[in-house]
């Protein structure tokens, strides 16, 4: 009896060994199947650099956002330095007679409360009490213009001449004002004429303007 029992303890002893062995090799099998993901979780390791540059790619419109906004800013803040119609006050001096010839001076004064420019030469045409104009407009006299800047207050002047008439014979007409347009501008401004006849048409009838330098005179 003994004999018989070992050989079926051996038998059992090696069943129970070829089933703790096939345990492991499923045990081995559960390990190479949960790895085996792992080359597809590969790519995961660059998700850091993705996201770096995806990081780079956001940084730069975040950083852009601002200098774009000051590029704004900073371009709405700059304005045209040019004299307009409306910051400007018009003023025709007193005539200065001489060698047959009537002058007078056109000033135009800042009346605003910024510094501005004033460039070349201003318009000019005479014109009744309907706003017609008297004349064609005043020639350019040659010069060399050069830009005039005007703190608030102060003021340029352009001189504006042409022959007596009661010398030249020419064409006369009495105007009721002088509209002046600074340089660049469209709108005139209206300043009241009080200094008599101005030459129209005809021989000799032409006026003259000159560019606006600083002061209000010589």
């Amino acid at each position: 009896m003994a004999n018989t029992s070992r050989p079926v303890r051996r038998t059992a002893l090696l069943a129970s060994a070829a089933a703790l062995l096939g345990l492991v090799g499923a045990c081995g099998s559960e390990s190479s199947t949960s790895t085996a993901p792992r080359p597809t979780q590969a790519p995961r390791t660059t998700t850091p650099d993705t996201g770096a540059a995806t990081g780079a790619a956001t940084t730069p419109a975040a950083t852009a956002a601002p200098s774009d906004t000051a590029g704004s800013a900073s371009a709405s803040a700059r304005t045209d330095g040019r004299c307009r119609t409306g910051e400007l006050r018009a003023e025709v001096g007193r005539v200065d007679p001489g060698a047959g010839q009537r002058n007078f001076p056109i000033v135009l004064t800042n009346t605003s409360d910024r510094t501005c420019t004033v460039r070349g030469y201003p318009g000019a045409a005479f014109v009744d009490a309907s706003g017609g104009q008297l004349g064609p407009d005043p020639v350019r006299a040659p010069s060399s213009p050069g830009t005039v800047t005007l703190a608030p207050g102060k003021s340029a002047w352009a001189g504006l001449s042409f022959s007596s008439p009661q010398i030249s014979g020419a064409r006369t007409a009495t105007p009721a004002a002088l509209l002046v347009t600074p340089p660049d501008e469209h709108d005139p401004i209206r300043v009241a004429w009080t200094a008599g006849e101005v030459p129209v048409g005809g021989d000799e009838s032409s006026v003259k303007v000159t560019a606006l330098e600083p002061g209000t005179g010589p």
